[in-house]
């Protein structure tokens, strides 16, 4: 960081660094409030990544709330309606839940290419009123010598070794997942627990339409779902050290491993893929939320708070912080962002508001890697019972799926079914044994408990306080 210059040029209400689904969203709706904005990003070009292409009912509903669900149009996004848990060759369906608002209709959320909703969501933010959107790398966050606060950045454009300084009452950072500045804010280390290689099958015939889907076997998880009419996505969790791409280590390895886990329907398109696709990967990584108690700025997005992404929650959350967030800090509520004590009150309201959805989707993202990863012969226990526990239907589906869609976030009711799953894997140990068996099976479910507890409570305690 660097000290604020006196010879600044450009001055305005709130400057976001990064034009992501956050960055874009809070742009596009802070200008509609009256708010000078200044938008900038390194690339105003199509992003095209493996990751960020399921949008929960959460995520759309906070999308309308926004006025801006246009932005799934014309990008040949898919609707989605549920998951399908394919477990060992069998299969469960975890429909979405009816809208509350129209009675026998459905929730519905979105699959698409990343880069498509990116670029209408960067097109609503260049077309907002008093959004200037900037095309440069920003390389210093700057600070006021005397009081410390964050007051602005410098930056440079592309190709020109000039640097530009501009000034802000508010800075918010939201430069994603490899965020170049969190170092200087936020001490808590992001941890990376496997990598997600990324394909896409052509013309892929779907177990289930218009479901994501997530096959488990005696292998990490592997999700599949459609983003386009002839598009499908496919990403292999693979823990460890990522097999090398360029010997064709990673390749075996989904030739050897992976395909035999895949249902037939989707192994033609799979094999093509495999022979003519470029590997890709994205690491899965975990980031709880931190206070903010730097003056000046703002971390959102996922630069800010990241969970494994097999549950494709990580937009939904950040959409949701965008409508906390942008009605905190309304002219209503917050006239001028240089009334720093206003706006650093209001933001301590939406680092705890926002946790009664966060949490939910945070929680339930690490402890269901945990157990669909199943490191362990306890994990795989659990593994079994979660799945045995959606075959039972009714309450055993119809919340887990409306706490995973974003639509109940009620930490209270996650706690309950995780600890309905245990009791339910510890039932299926005594399924078809013997008495004599018994003392040992007890022994078992005891360990099989302790293991539930280990998993969930670290995640529980950060994601709760």
């Amino acid at each position: 960081m660097c000290a604020l210059r006196e010879d600044s040029s450009c001055k305005y209400d709130v400057i976001i660094v990064g034009s992501g689904v956050v960055g874009s969203a809070l742009g596009a709706t802070l200008g509609r409030q009256g708010r000078r904005v200044l938008l900038i990003e390194r690339d105003w070009s199509e992003p095209d990544r493996i990751v960020g292409e399921l949008l929960q009912p959460g995520g759309v509903n906070s999308l309308e709330k926004l006025d801006l669900a246009d932005c799934l149009l014309d990008i040949d996004a898919v609707p989605a309606t549920g998951y399908s848990i394919i477990y060992h060759g069998d299969c469960v369906r975890l429909p979405y839940n009816e809208d509350p608002t129209k009675p026998g209709v459905r929730l519905e959320g979105r699959s698409f290419h990343h880069g498509r909703f990116i670029s209408r969501l960067r097109e609503a933010a260049k077309a907002a009123p008093n959004v200037t959107c900037l095309q440069a790398t920003v390389n210093e966050i700057l600070t006021d010598t005397e009081s410390g606060a964050v007051v602005g950045v410098k930056c440079s454009g592309k190709g020109s070794e000039k640097s530009e300084t501009y000034h802000a009452s508010l800075t918010v950072v939201a430069d994603g997942s490899f965020s170049k500045f969190r170092r200087e804010f936020i001490s808590t280390p992001v941890k990376v627990r496997s990598h997600f290689v990324g394909l896409i099958l052509k013309d892929a015939v779907m177990p289930t339409k218009n479901h994501g889907h997530v096959i488990l076997g005696d292998h990490p998880p592997i999700l599949v779902y459609q983003i386009g009419e002839h598009e499908t996505r496919m990403l292999v969790d693979v823990q460890g050290k990522l097999p090398s791409v360029g010997n064709g280590d990673l390749k075996h390895h989904l030739e050897t491993v992976v395909s035999t886990s895949i249902p037939d329907c989707l192994l033609p398109s799979f094999k093509m893929a495999l022979n003519g696709e470029r590997l890709r990967s994205m690491p899965n990584s975990y980031l709880p939320p931190s206070s903010n108690y730097n003056p000046g700025v703002l971390f959102l997005g996922d630069s800010f708070n990241m969970r494994h992404p097999m549950t494709g929650g990580g937009m939904t959350v950040g959409l949701n912080d965008v409508v906390l967030i942008s009605d905190l800090l309304s002219p209503s509520n917050v006239p001028d962002f240089g009334d720093t004590a206003l706006v650093m009150s209001q933001l301590n309201v939406f680092f705890w508001q926002r946790k009664s959805l966060s949490s939910v989707i945070n929680m339930l993202a690490q402890a269901l890697y945990s157990l669909f990863a199943a490191g362990d012969s306890r994990l795989v226990r659990l593994q079994n019972g979660c799945f045995r526990y959606f075959e039972r239907g009714g309450r055993c589906i119809s919340e887990p799926i409306g706490l995973l869609s974003g639509v109940i976030p009620v930490p209270f009711i996650l706690i309950y079914h995780y600890v309905l799953v245990c009791f339910c894997a510890i039932l299926e140990m005594f399924k078809g044994a013997a008495i004599t068996q018994y003392p040992s099976l007890l022994l078992e479910s005891f360990a099989v408990a302790w293991k539930a507890i280990e998993v969930s409570i670290p995640v529980f305690w950060t994601e709760t306080f």
